[in-house]
């Protein structure tokens, strides 16, 4: 037994009460697939597949008593997962079991960077849906410059059986990995979760699966990223699950696949691998071009699920690129097969950018011949490609999410989508110096998606109208213009404060009623009108009631430049309806709207006010004409599901 004199054990008592405790750490280590479990059994990919995701750091979860005496929780993280934004339950209709839920913060787990990946441990199913939904969730975060929120419960019974509506905040998104014993995911707007399927594989020795192998769509990445991103897309824009016209639906589907896509490009070792054994052109065949391999193969096809550059050739039976067509976007109808024309844009798009960033490096090479010798490239070569590679993914991936803050509330089209991307880029780094603009318009071109109302396809004719000067010197002839500047003004930079989305959410909620009562008491209403596209002057189309319109919701924007200069927007959107006239008896709804963004720089100002007219005649005549289409056939999942279901769960059949 060892004594320590009386220095020394002062000493030792010095050293514990000066002891400091260490910060938390900035992220969590977990491990998981870079793309599904059908990779690591493939001697080519064994090696990539699996992955350290490094998620946001959410603290154990502790219960405190607060000020008045009332329970308080705080931090983020217990047995589940169950953190802040994400609440895994691992219930199993199928087999009537709850599975024992994950302990992330369990020592030995913590100490080996997570469970290790495996098909049979539920625990390792729980682990990953959580990386893959928080990496999902911090690089939307990352792109719109403030925190996500689940679309809210708009719709209650009360007491006595009437339907009252408010806007109820939902904290936690709910995860089952285990929900249904069938080849299918879909994120559900009703529950405010996402439900993954496991179902056995084809008996098709050709496609590579074990015939009859149990397939878990939760151990996916481009799976669980996709159905997040819908999940995310939903908060924001509501009215987007409506099928208003062909390109709704079909954008939603595109932009999942997009966020699901450029996810890849975030895994260095799968980069460099690809980029070696592409030789650098990642035109050719890859891994990182497609989606959902493992749940394509088990059910029949000979690729994955979705291709953004290749197809297999029907007569060959091997991969082929595609070739773009102008008749792409016009003839083309399912919403997947729509949607894929979208990614497929824009990744020849990232396919256009990564050559011209890489275009020195393979000059330099090849002593400027640009033919590279035989064998395999130069570490340091491969490695550098990586780099453009991966900046050139971020970049587009950022541009891409940005650009929702610039689209009009209500029935989008792939065209709308077109000119929030030009406007949004511009808006942050007006000068193009990698064409990144040049390059998207192009791969839309070559796909005949063409916004309606231009007159040329140069970035300058596709960017939004700015609010001219005139306009804004009409506006602020009323007190409306002034009262809602101001009100942005002093009350957003209060956010900046605040500690919980909770809190957050009740914050804006507050200030939209105020800009909701701004707006009413507006006196030049015929002003209004003619910027916003609503109409909340008297119009026959109200017959003898009163025009209402909704403040949709309120954004706030805090992003940095290329430059290090901070750009501070807010994001006001209002929504109005009617009923009209389908032409069979029948009333359908029809919506206008407008997203009026404001830079809160110096004294507020509005920049842009991006509107679908609500007494816009030929929209709505497209719009009754693409619904009475529709209903001359009723769609799969409205003859499957009941007319009711198939609205409140757009997405159930939609990925069946």
């Amino acid at each position: 037994m060892l004594e320590y004199s009386p220095q020394e054990s002062r000493l030792q008592t010095e050293r514990k009460s000066s002891a400091i405790t260490p910060p938390l750490p900035p992220y969590r280590k977990l491990r998981g697939y870079a793309f599904d479990p059908s990779l690591s059994l493939e001697m080519a990919t064994a090696d990539i597949n699996e992955v350290v995701y490094k998620v946001r750091w959410e603290d154990q979860l502790t219960v405190e008593k607060d000020a008045n005496g009332n329970d308080v929780t705080r931090g983020c993280l217990s047995k589940g997962p169950v953190g802040e934004y994400l609440e895994v339950i691992d219930y199993d209709p199928a087999s009537g079991v709850f599975y024992h839920p994950v302990d992330l913060n369990d020592h030995y787990i913590l100490a080996q960077d997570g469970l290790s990946p495996s098909e049979g441990n539920p625990q390792f199913h729980q682990q990953m849906v959580y990386a893959v939904a928080m990496t999902t969730i911090q690089n939307m975060e990352r792109a719109l410059g403030r925190s996500v929120f689940w679309n809210s419960h708009r719709e209650t019974i009360d007491a006595a059986g009437h339907r009252q509506f408010s806007n109820e905040f939902v904290q936690r998104l709910r995860l089952y990995p285990h929900a249904l014993r069938e080849a299918n995911a879909f994120y559900s707007p009703e529950k405010k979760a996402i439900l993954f399927g496991y179902f056995p594989a084809l008996y098709d020795t050709s496609t590579g699966q074990l015939p009859g192998g149990l397939v878990f769509s939760c151990l996916s990445h481009d799976i669980i990223a996709h159905e997040m991103t819908h999940a995310v897309l939903d908060g924001m824009h509501r009215r987007y699950i409506e099928d208003t016209n062909p390109d709704a639906l079909a954008f939603h589907e595109a932009f999942a696949d997009i966020v699901a896509l450029f996810q890849h490009f975030t895994f260095p070792e799968v980069l460099y691998n690809q980029i070696a054994i592409t030789r650098g052109d990642l035109a050719a065949e890859n891994q990182l071009g497609k989606l959902a391999q493992q749940f394509g193969m088990a059910r029949g096809k000979r690729n994955s699920l979705r291709d953004a550059i290749g197809e297999i050739d029907p007569d060959t039976k091997k991969w082929k690129p595609k070739d773009p067509s102008p008749a792409d976007y016009e003839n083309t109808t399912e919403p997947h097969a729509k949607g894929n024309i979208l990614m497929a844009a824009l990744f020849e798009t990232f396919l256009t950018l990564y050559k011209n960033r890489g275009e020195d490096l393979l000059r330099i090479a090849t002593n400027g011949t640009g033919i590279l010798p035989q064998g395999a490239l130069h570490p340091d070569l491969v490695k550098r490609l990586a780099g453009e590679a991966s900046k050139a993914a971020r970049h587009l991936l950022n541009m891409c999410i940005r650009a929702l803050d610039y689209c009009p509330p209500v029935d989008l089209t792939f065209g709308d989508y077109l000119r929030a991307l030009i406007t949004a880029d511009f808006d942050l780094v007006s000068d193009d110096t990698h064409n990144y603009r040049l390059a998207i318009i192009n791969a839309f071109r070559k796909r005949g998606i063409y916004p309606k109302g231009i007159k040329t396809l140069s970035p300058e004719s596709l960017r939004w109208e700015s609010v001219t000067d005139d306009q804004l010197a009409e506006l602020k002839h009323d007190r409306f213009y002034q009262m809602l500047a101001n009100t942005l003004k002093n009350e957003l930079y209060k956010a900046t404060d605040i500690e919980t989305r909770a809190d957050s959410h009740q914050f804006f909620e507050n200030v939209k009623t105020k800009i909701h009562y701004t707006v009413g008491d507006i006196s030049d209403q015929a002003a209004f009108d003619r910027l916003t596209g609503l109409c909340i002057s008297p119009n026959p189309i109200w017959g003898n009631k009163a025009p209402t319109f909704e403040v949709h919701s309120l954004r706030s924007a805090r992003r940095v430049t290329p430059d290090g200069d901070t750009v501070n927007q807010a994001i006001v959107v209002l929504t109005q309806q009617r009923k009209v006239d389908a032409g069979n008896g029948e009333k359908l709804t029809f919506r206008g709207g407008c997203t009026l963004i404001f830079e809160l720089a110096g004294s507020p100002k509005l920049s842009y006010c991006i509107r679908k007219n609500v007494i816009d005649d030929q929209r709505m005549n497209e719009q009754i004409a693409y619904m009475s289409r529709q209903s001359e056939s009723p769609s799969d999942r409205a003859m499957y599901f009941g007319a009711a279901d198939s609205v409140h769960e757009p997405f159930a059949f939609l990925h069946r």
